[in-house]
């Protein structure tokens, strides 16, 4: 290491107390983080593209500073679908500080890398304050039965009002409607579910009613006076 004329020429001052960084919550402990081996968390963020047309939500589960699991999520964007699949390889395996200086090929994967680099060594976490942290598998949580992202797909125009495409519940087929022609409920098919009953053996039209459901007013009883196909009509 070089130091200039002027501060070989300096005398020397002591330094008062070094206390260390003030300490982060990581699974349920109080920790002083001095490298990046000393970060643990699982957590949730979004990123987005510089034209912002697409968005991803990822979620990491860091143990020891190494990334041990990760969920990837992309929407409105195609290319970063397969930017995805990339990073589901790439990342796992690597540290936190690896990560963060990878290009993980889309816009959005990087920016949420970011996010969340920046909730972990923060210490914002969602398993801040849960001892141990959670298990590698956690973050398969958020999928729910038939492991499929939960996605709410909705347009709407001034002339012909409001269609629902895609809710919680999954893939919206009928939108019912009262004597005011306004949404008063919807009938869904949950995807994934219906993968899952269809690679059971069951057959299609037997999958597809056993995974069909309805939510709000779907009857002419419960004031549902008609119904369309937000797709279609």
């Amino acid at each position: 290491m070089e130091y200039s004329k002027e501060i070989k020429n300096m005398c020397c001052v002591a330094k008062g107390p070094n206390h260390g960084p003030a300490p982060i919550p990581e699974e349920g402990k109080w920790v002083q983080a001095k490298e990046i081996k000393d970060i643990s968390g699982l957590t949730h963020g979004v990123g987005w593209c510089a034209p912002q047309q697409g968005a991803c939500k990822l979620t990491l589960n860091v143990k020891n500073g190494i990334i041990e699991e990760c969920l990837v999520e992309t929407l409105g964007c195609s290319g970063m679908t397969h930017s995805a699949a990339m990073a589901s390889e790439i990342l796992p395996g690597k540290t936190l500080l690896e990560a963060l200086n990878t290009d993980l090929v889309c816009d959005a994967i990087n920016t949420a890398i970011r996010e969340l680099f920046l909730q972990i060594v923060y210490g914002r976490t969602q398993s801040a304050f849960s001892e141990g942290g959670l298990t590698i598998g956690a973050g398969l949580e958020d999928l729910g039965k038939g492991l499929t992202s939960q996605t709410g797909t909705l347009y709407g125009t001034r002339l012909k009002g409001p269609r629902y495409l895609q809710l919680t519940e999954g893939y919206i087929t009928k939108m019912f409607l009262d004597k005011d022609d306004q949404v008063c409920g919807y009938e869904f098919v949950h995807l994934g579910k219906l993968m899952a009953a269809l690679k059971s053996g069951m057959s299609g039209q037997e999958a597809l009613k056993s995974v069909t459901g309805t939510y709000g007013r779907t009857t002419e009883e419960e004031g549902a006076v008609k119904s369309i196909d937000p797709r279609k009509e």
